[in-house]
């Protein structure tokens, strides 16, 4: 991506150092960072780092070319919470009849069938390795999703920014699975550079928090003796995150035990169902193994109406006070302003 496309007005520094010593000071040392990578993937030295460790630029100080396009594309920056339900057109139960996923594998059943539609040449999926550590796959067929390392939920950060600029310089239409907050950063990119317009289809989870793997990986294995190693599928249910092992055995732990490995950037989002998405995903609102689906936009829609058409799926009525409720729940853990010691003392 050559410098003269991301040419815009430049953000005003709050302090007299490069913009990333500015987005060092304002949003990663003071913990309000959400571990987005919008500021890796659009790095032109390459010199912010991601990955299983906190967003660093080691050697900015000599590196960083003073562009501020990370102040640029980051969600944090002169930071407002987002909340609520958001905007929507259309709300839906469904249950894929084509694919198995987290829950009615819904993401799958969009991401497969705005494939089948052309409306998207790839997307980027988070998949797993064998010790769950994420990983970045490029689907370009709907094949690609029955593999069950593929689909659903990891609970653990993953490169998927990064990824998805290496998907723009290469495609007219890009599709991809993220977070609430890759989902805003992506609309930011989106108004300061022009390939990232070729982002066709955001698809937003549901998300309350997230977590370092190695953090999860070790507070399983303390807590639980629960090897994630050996685990076929990890989710979070009436407050207990559950991890159902090989043998068929599932563990469950209290949500609010996990406080501990919490990162301090999920500790200021308030943003539980994707409000800046095409179309928001997830369990809450929904029957046992059925997908709450928020359609928010009119690709979404055109997609939804495919997947009516076809048959692909089959349709409940959700239960919206429930995804109301974990709105309000997760404003009121994730306070704005954050509260200061003395004050949660």
């Amino acid at each position: 991506m050559m410098a003269r496309e991301w040419q815009f007005p430049l953000p005003e520094k709050k302090h007299k150092k490069k913009y990333f010593g500015n987005l060092k000071i304002e949003v990663i040392d003071t913990g309000y960072c959400c571990h987005c990578a919008a500021c890796a993937s659009i790095c032109p030295v390459e010199g912010i780092t991601a990955g299983d460790a906190p967003i660093d630029f080691p050697n900015w100080i000599k590196e960083c070319v003073d562009c501020g396009a990370c102040i640029k594309v980051c969600p944090r920056w002169d930071y407002t919470p987002k909340n609520g339900l958001g905007e929507y057109t259309e709300l839906v139960a469904a249950r894929s009849k084509r694919f198995v996923g987290q829950d009615g594998a819904m993401v799958t059943e969009f991401t497969a069938s705005a494939l089948e539609m052309g409306i998207i040449e790839r997307a980027i999926f988070v998949a797993r390795d064998s010790n769950w550590r994420t990983k970045i796959v490029t689907v370009k067929s709907p094949e690609q999703l029955y593999d069950r390392k593929i689909t659903g939920t990891k609970y653990s950060y993953a490169d998927v920014l990064p990824a998805l600029k290496e998907a723009v310089l290469k495609s007219e239409a890009v599709g991809f699975v993220g977070t609430p907050c890759m989902v805003t950063a992506v609309r930011k990119m989106q108004k300061a550079f022009k390939k990232f317009q070729r982002v066709k289809l955001s698809i937003g989870l549901f998300c309350t928090e997230n977590f370092y793997h190695h953090q999860l990986y070790e507070f399983l294995l303390e807590k639980a003796n629960a090897d994630l190693r050996n685990a076929v599928k990890t989710d979070i249910k009436k407050g207990k995150f559950i991890v159902e092992m090989k043998d068929g055995s599932k563990v469950r732990i209290p949500v609010k035990d996990f406080e501990e490995i919490i990162p301090s950037g999920c500790k200021v989002c308030q943003d539980f169902t994707a409000v800046d998405s095409d179309v928001s995903i997830g369990s809450v609102g929904s029957a046992n193994r059925f997908s709450t689906v928020m359609v928010r936009t009119e690709v979404a829609k055109q997609i939804l109406d495919y997947i009516k058409e076809k048959d692909y799926a089959e349709f409940r009525e959700p239960k919206l006070e429930l995804v109301q409720k974990l709105c309000d729940h997760k404003i009121k853990i994730h306070p704005w302003p954050p509260k200061k010691k003395k004050e949660e003392d």
